[in-house]
């Protein structure tokens, strides 16, 4: 999905101004803003955003920028977020020689040449370009070659899209990848196709056989009845002796005895 159609405010344009920066930052010098968040504001322009030259962390998404010109200046910026916007270029963000997170999904990134401004950017380890749970893309993405093409231009990433693709656990991600090549082939291309699925058992394997009678059986049951009943009965007659032993012993006519404490 691409960005958003035209955002409500759009027309008369909201710019970042030093009383936006201190009301929602709540410092009074822009130099000391660390962090900031202007989500879904409907910018158009970032106005004086880079006078703030302390910001670590930025979050611009779901607004409708078209360019990023003053961010050139925020060189300690480590962690940025301007998805859901209409940029079509990444070129300002050279600068940023600290940037470590980028989130540009949902934007209007053609193509690689695009992020050729980002591979100077040693630092860079995680990179968003698209979301499918937000329904964010870029239109690079639908290219056959999308990952191979931005791995091959910025090599020090670890995480592409949410998936590790360098470091630990990247190997998990490359197998669920080679997985899902495997069972989506090509119809046109050459080559073997995969043999049919075959039953792990012969037919008629899991339908219920009718109860068989046998003698044995039946002799076997009868006779530990037979048994049981004599248990029983025996059981009843030594229950029966136990009661006359106690009352051939006991003295007859012998009161109760009360013991007073």
């Amino acid at each position: 999905m691409e960005p958003r159609g035209k955002k409500s405010g759009e027309a008369d344009g909201v710019h970042v101004t030093p009383q936006l920066l201190k009301a929602r930052s709540g410092e009074f010098a822009l130099e000391s803003i660390l962090l900031l968040k202007l989500r879904g504001l409907g910018l158009v322009g970032l106005g004086c955003l880079g006078d703030c030259l302390g910001l670590e962390w930025l979050d611009l998404s779901g607004n409708a920028l078209t360019q990023l010109g003053p961010l050139a200046s925020l060189r300690q910026l480590a962690v940025l977020n301007v998805a859901d916007n209409r940029l079509t270029s990444l070129e300002p963000l050279a600068a940023c020689e600290n940037l470590q997170r980028l989130n540009a999904a949902g934007n209007l990134l053609a193509g690689p040449a695009q992020l050729q401004c980002l591979a100077g950017l040693r630092g860079l380890e995680r990179l968003r370009l698209q979301d499918p749970l937000a329904r964010l893309s870029n239109p690079l993405c639908t290219s056959p070659c999308y990952w191979a093409s931005v791995l091959e231009l910025l090599p020090g990433l670890k995480v592409l899209d949410g998936e590790r693709v360098r470091g630990r656990g990247s190997d998990f991600y490359q197998l669920c990848r080679d997985l899902d090549s495997s069972l989506s082939p090509d119809p046109g291309a050459p080559g073997p196709r995969p043999a049919e699925a075959q039953p792990w058992v012969e037919p008629g394997y899991w339908e219920a056989w009718p109860p068989r009678s046998s003698s044995i059986l039946e002799e076997a049951c009868r006779q530990f009845q037979d048994t049981l009943q004599e248990c029983h009965d025996l059981d009843r007659q030594a229950q029966d002796s136990l009661a006359q032993a106690a009352r051939a012993l006991s003295p007859a006519g012998a009161a109760a005895t009360t013991f007073v404490f």
